[in-house]
């Protein structure tokens, strides 16, 4: 499956990130198919600047955008926001 994620480029602890199409299973920062956009959350107000005309060909083509990506697309009112993923909590230990 291919997927629209982010990408964290950056020196420590002054991270921006770049919107990737690429293969779920490739690492974080590994191989991409195409960059698409940028997002720097250091900068007031957040930047985001990403190519509409490419992010609708890949969502046409199947392209999944995860759960971040989405969110910030949804901002610009590229899609619509999903459903927000309940938290998993830790089972409670016996001793407690």
């Amino acid at each position: 499956m291919v997927k629209i994620r982010l990408r964290r480029m950056g020196a420590k602890k002054q991270p921006t990130y770049r919107f990737v199409v690429a293969d779920a299973r490739s690492p974080r920062d590994g191989r991409f198919i195409e960059i698409v956009g940028h997002y720097n959350p250091r900068t007031e107000p957040k930047t985001i600047v990403f190519d509409e005309e490419k992010i609708k060909t890949w969502l046409s083509k199947g392209a999944q955008p995860s759960d971040p990506v989405r969110r910030l697309l949804a901002e610009k009112g590229l899609v619509e926001r999903g459903p927000i993923p309940e938290k998993k909590r830790a089972p409670k230990s016996k001793a407690e």
